[in-house]
């Protein structure tokens, strides 16, 4: 019998500011097989659904945890995307069980100001992911992303790019 894949279930965020560009943060670190290349440092918020949990209320915890941010309304939101993890030979990680990550993507128009963003405050007991972030166009960031990303956020700049217009 072939082995079975199993996938973590995920939700990413394109939070989009009025200008229609969207927030990406800078990772400062690997998180097992979750790996960053020099150069490539750049991503989307994104983050594990718990047990339970909605994809929406995830998305807006998510939103909070790694960015600060809750000054955000819904806009739309992707069908389930999949994407493989490169090989993982590390220690023990709570992500090496997965053989990669299934994915809902949510489009949000930040409503906020630039100044409730802090992705380096410990929120939930969860460590920072990113050290930065800034406002980029959306059909620039899957160049900036590591290579098993970049077809899923191809994938989202098509899906959102009516958002990326501004309002």
């Amino acid at each position: 019998m072939p082995e079975q894949k199993l996938y973590r279930p995920n939700v990413g965020i394109a939070l989009f500011n009025g200008s229609g560009r969207v927030l990406i943060g800078h990772r400062f670190r690997d998180d097992g097989p979750e790996i960053i290349l020099p150069g490539l440092e750049w991503q989307m918020p994104q983050g594990g659904i718990d047990p339970g949990e909605e994809p929406r209320q995830a998305v807006m915890r998510e939103l909070w945890e790694e960015t600060g941010a809750v000054s955000a309304d819904y806009l739309g939101e992707t069908d389930w995307i999949i994407y493989e993890f490169p090989r993982y030979d590390g220690p023990p990680h709570r992500l090496g069980k997965f053989h990669g990550q299934r994915q809902k993507w949510f489009a949000l128009r930040f409503t906020g100001r630039d100044e409730e963003i802090d992705p380096l405050t410990l929120r939930n007991g969860q460590p920072a992911e990113f050290d930065g972030w800034r406002w980029e166009q959306l059909d620039r960031v899957a160049d900036l992303v590591v290579p098993f990303r970049r077809e899923v956020y191809r994938h989202v700049a098509r899906s959102f790019a009516g958002f990326a217009q501004g309002h």
